[in-house]
């Protein structure tokens, strides 16, 4: 792994220009340094966050990966005297903890994407902008770059996605069979086993089955405030479930994933189910050489065959816009959700990498989970909006999913709960 490549010829000639077009505002926002040393003609300190992972010491990173990662961006970057403070902190906390004191805070720290709303209400996180956009939108797909992107502007590097996918047995299932959802719930797996489970009553898990019939929530890329949703327009979607839920061989996972499903898989009395890599290591260590994965299956809509497609999220790296050393943050923030660092989150962390030229490597297309989650990203999944009507969303879809399961809506009653969830989200 070449983690010596340089990077100041390319970097340092685009960041002033990145810091122009795309950190701005930081200026505006504060003159204060976030943790380090004033002027880039002396020292530069780069205060870190970074998941206590990403810091435990092995043989080969003494001091962690991500020590180890900006000691590599140092040594590509002689112009500049650099020393760097490190904080554990989750991606998780990070934007609770940030806007606690922004001048207390990392100049870079890594965080959940659903937190861009928060931070940019809050003026927490820094607008990029330049030759790192444009690497971004480059290097990723569609659905990572809308992961980082909120009101058109574009708030960190992303380096690992986040959605869920479909596990399955390949005692019970063959690769074939797994492509479709009706094709798998038609075959008799036996006495006592469950043929598929999924998390129904879950508002994250059910946009899977309305994005197959075509609908739409907060337009068609999820960032039109006042679009609303489309979903209350497909009562087939409806339909379908109750159904599957109908059936003796669907299991539902409870809304709080309370395990039952893996319960089943250890047993062996589970075809299928849709989790996400949270759940890959337990999986694994039950199914053995029966231990498969794969993208969301299809399902048959009004005689078609129409892909189920997850949310999907992901991990990325921020700037803190009131650091003093912008041009050193950014530039320090691009190497850490980019190409290099991605192939060692790989392989030390088993992360999924975003950036299209290592979902590409060998090792990574041989891993089952990178190779299904890669999949997953890029053809079976819509970027998790992130408007701030989302907030209306969450509660009618949860209620919908609720009433299927109880039994509470019937065929006969479908097209009116459907209705109802969707004048819900759209505030009628």
């Amino acid at each position: 792994m070449k983690m010596k490549k340089m990077l100041s010829i390319l970097l340092t000639a685009s960041i002033a220009a990145t810091c122009m077009l795309g950190c701005g505002a930081a200026k505006e926002t504060s003159s204060k340094a976030s943790g380090g040393d004033s002027g880039s003609s002396g020292t530069i300190t780069l205060k870190v966050w970074a998941p206590q992972e990403d810091q435990n010491p092995s043989d080969k990173y003494p001091n962690g990966i991500v020590p180890y990662l900006c000691d590599q961006f140092k040594e590509a970057h002689p112009e500049w005297d650099l020393k760097f403070d490190y904080g554990v902190m989750s991606e998780g906390d990070a934007a609770k903890e940030a806007l606690k004191d922004l001048d207390q805070a990392a100049d870079v720290y890594m965080y959940a994407n659903d937190q861009i709303p928060m931070l940019v209400e809050a003026g927490g996180v820094a607008k990029l902008g330049g030759k790192v956009v444009d690497d971004i939108k480059a290097n990723n797909s569609d659905s990572m770059v809308g992961s980082v992107t909120y009101n058109g502007g574009v708030y960190g590097i992303p380096y690992t996605p986040n959605t869920y996918f479909l596990y399955y047995d390949k005692s019970k299932y063959s690769d074939e069979e797994v492509k479709n959802l009706d094709t798998m719930m038609a075959k008799n797996l036996g006495d006592g086993v469950t043929n598929f489970s999924c998390t129904i009553n879950n508002s994250w898990y059910l946009p899977a089955f309305f994005y197959a019939a075509g609908g739409q929530l907060f337009g068609a890329d999820g960032t039109d405030n006042s679009a609303g949703t489309t979903f209350g327009d497909h009562p087939e979607v409806t339909e379908y479930l109750v159904k599957l839920n109908s059936n003796p061989k669907f299991f539902c996972e409870a809304a709080n994933a309370d395990g039952a499903s893996l319960s089943k898989f250890k047993d062996g009395k589970l075809g299928a189910y849709v989790s996400g890599s949270w759940d890959a290591a337990t999986i694994k260590e039950y199914l053995g050489n029966n231990f498969g994965v794969t993208k969301l299956p299809t399902i048959t809509l009004n005689g078609e065959q129409k892909q189920m497609k997850s949310f999907a999220g992901s991990k990325a790296v921020g700037v803190n816009p009131t650091c003093k050393n912008m041009e050193q943050a950014v530039a320090l923030a691009a190497y850490l959700g980019g190409e290099e660092s991605q192939k060692l989150h790989f392989t030390v962390r088993g992360y999924t990498p975003t950036w299209k030229s290592v979902t590409e490597l060998p090792e990574v297309k041989a891993d089952p989970i990178a190779a299904a989650q890669t999949l997953e990203i890029n053809e079976a999944s819509m970027t998790q909006p992130m408007v701030k009507n989302m907030n209306d969303f969450w509660s009618p879809a949860e209620a919908l999913g609720k009433s299927i399961t109880q039994g509470d809506i019937t065929l006969e009653k479908a097209a009116e709960a459907t209705k109802q969830m969707g004048d819900s989200i759209n505030k009628k």
